[in-house]
């Protein structure tokens, strides 16, 4: 198994990024048996899950729903959501591809949380900062 950095790392599974451009991220998600994501939302973020390893229990704007290996949801901007593996024994395996005007994780609204993290109902973020410096003799 590679190594993996300590920002991939949640209570829930981890991440690893597969793309980080301007246009779009894109992750794939491993969720470790009877573990969920908190009940969040995002300003600056659409999101789509693509489940590719294990069955998914999905919440999505206060509605629960069921996706299998090879089935799709899009999350919309705003929306509230969870995602869940029920599996005792299987991880819970899926691709998120982000799109919208910022892909930062301080673009996380946690409403629920299972594992004590802070929540945050008034997270503002400076989506116009750019991802470089300017230099004097650029100017």
């Amino acid at each position: 198994m590679k190594d993996r950095n300590a920002e991939s790392i949640r209570p829930w599974g981890y991440y690893d990024i597969l793309l980080d451009s301007d246009y779009c991220k894109v992750k794939k998600l491993v969720i470790k048996p009877k573990e969920q994501t908190s009940y969040q939302y995002h300003h600056h973020r659409e999101e789509s899950w693509t489940i590719v390893q294990g069955f998914a229990n999905i919440v999505l704007n206060g509605v629960s729903m069921e996706r299998i290996q090879g089935q799709s949801i899009n999350i919309p901007l705003n929306a509230k959501h969870r995602i869940h593996n029920p599996s005792t024994t299987e991880d819970l395996v899926l691709i998120e591809v982000q799109t919208g005007t910022y892909f930062g994780e301080d673009d996380i609204v946690r409403i629920e949380d299972s594992y004590d993290r802070d929540l945050d109902h008034d997270h503002s973020i400076n989506v116009w900062k750019p991802k470089w410096e300017w230099r004097e003799d650029e100017i």
